[in-house]
C-alpha cells in the first residue's frame, strides 16, 4: 500500500512559517511528506530540512518522495519530543522554523493491517505509530482495569457513556480475549444508547482515546512545545496543526504561557519571578480550514493551526 496522506491546510502552515531560502527547518511529524516535499521546493537552493516520525513506513516513503532534494534533509525515526537530541546528532542548536502536524495519516488510517480504523472488522488492535515498541490497542483493551479505561475514554475520547463502554469490555473479555477491530466496535455499539449513534460512527471517540493513549500522544506536549521554542532563532516561529481539543486545548494554553510577561501576584511592587515573554502570538484565533477544503477532505473539519513566533 502506497504512503498516501493528504496535508491538511497546506498552504497555511507553509505560509506561516515565513520560510527563507537559507533557513534550516524542522517538520516533528514527517507523515507523508507533503509539508516536507514543499518546506525543500520553497526553501530552494540552500534550505534544509530536519524531519522525525515513529512510522518507519514513512521514513522509508519520504526517502522517495523527498529524493530530487538529496543532500538537503535528514530524516529521524523517533519521536518529535526528542528533538534536542535530534538536533544535537545533526550538529545545530538552533532552527529557523518548526512544524507539527498532530493528525494520523491517512495511510494509517486507510492500512487496515494497523488496526486505527473502526471501518475495518478483522483486524488485530494494534494501533501503534511504531510497530517496532510500546504497548498496543489490545494491550489496553484487554488488560486495563475498568476504571482506567473508562478514564481514557472519557478525558482522551470525551464519551459520555465511558463507564458502560468500559464494564461491557471488562465483562466481554472475561470470556475470551477482544483481539480484533471489529469485536470491540461490536461492544461499544451495544453499550451507547440508540439516539445517541446518530452523530457519526458510535466507535470513534473510543477509537480516538485509545489511539491517544497507546501513542502517548499529549504526554509532554506542552513541554516539547516549549522546547522546540528555545531552538527557534528570534523570528523563527512554530506551526502547530491539532485535530482534536485536548490537543488544541494544551498547544493553546502553552503558546499563552509563552506569551506573557511576569506571573507575580499584582500585590508585588516589583517583578520577582523574572518570567519573560518568549513569543508573539501570530494568530489571535485559531485558523480553520476552508468551506472548499472541508467539503474535499472530511479529515479537515476538526483541524485548528496555531503560529508563534520568537521575540
Amino acid at each position: 500500500m502506497d504512503f498516501v496522506h493528504y496535508s491538511v491546510m497546506k498552504e497555511e502552515c507553509l505560509q506561516g512559517l515565513k520560510l527563507s531560502s537559507d533557513g534550516i527547518y524542522f517538520d516533528g511529524t514527517l507523515g507523508g511528506a507533503g509539508h516536507s516535499y514543499e518546506i525543500l521546493k520553497r526553501t530552494a537552493p540552500n534550505g534544509r530540512l530536519i524531519a522525525t516520525d515513529l512510522d518507519k513506513d514513512a521514513i522509508e516513503n519520504a526517502k522517495q518522495k523527498l529524493s530530487e532534494f538529496d543532500g538537503r534533509f535528514t530524516l529521524y525515526n523517533t519521536n518529535f519530543k526528542n528533538i534536542s537530541s535530534v538536533l544535537k546528532e545533526y550538529g545545530v542548536t538552533e532552527i529557523d522554523g518548526a512544524l507539527l502536524d498532530l493528525g494520523v495519516s491517512s495511510y494509517q488510517l486507510d492500512n487496515r493491517e494497523r488496526g486505527f480504523s473502526y471501518m475495518s472488522e478483522n483486524v488485530r488492535l494494534d494501533m501503534r505509530m511504531d510497530q517496532t515498541s510500546g504497548k498496543s490497542a489490545w494491550e489496553v483493551v484487554n488488560l486495563y482495569e475498568k476504571s482506567k479505561l473508562s478514564y481514557i475514554f472519557s478525558v482522551y475520547g470525551e464519551e459520555k457513556f465511558a463507564e458502560n463502554i468500559a464494564k461491557n469490555i471488562c465483562e466481554e473479555r472475561k470470556i475470551k480475549p477482544i483481539d480484533t477491530t471489529g469485536e470491540l466496535v461490536k461492544i461499544i455499539d451495544k453499550s451507547i444508547p440508540y439516539k445517541f449513534k446518530q452523530n457519526g460512527h458510535p466507535a470513534k471517540k473510543v477509537f480516538q482515546a485509545i489511539r491517544i493513549e497507546v501513542n502517548e500522544e499529549l504526554d509532554g506536549l506542552s513541554e516539547c512545545l516549549k522546547d522546540i521554542v528555545k531552538k527557534l532563532k528570534k523570528g523563527g516561529r512554530l506551526v502547530v496543526l491539532t485535530f482534536h481539543s485536548l490537543e488544541d486545548r494544551i498547544v493553546k494554553q502553552t503558546f499563552k504561557d509563552l506569551e506573557t510577561d511576569c506571573i507575580c501576584d499584582k500585590r508585588f511592587p516589583i517583578c520577582v519571578c523574572g518570567k519573560k515573554k518568549e513569543v508573539k502570538l501570530i494568530t489571535k484565533k485559531p485558523i480553520e480550514a476552508s468551506e472548499q477544503e472541508r467539503k474535499e477532505n472530511s479529515r479537515s473539519h476538526s483541524a485548528k493551526l496555531r503560529i508563534i513566533e520568537k521575540i
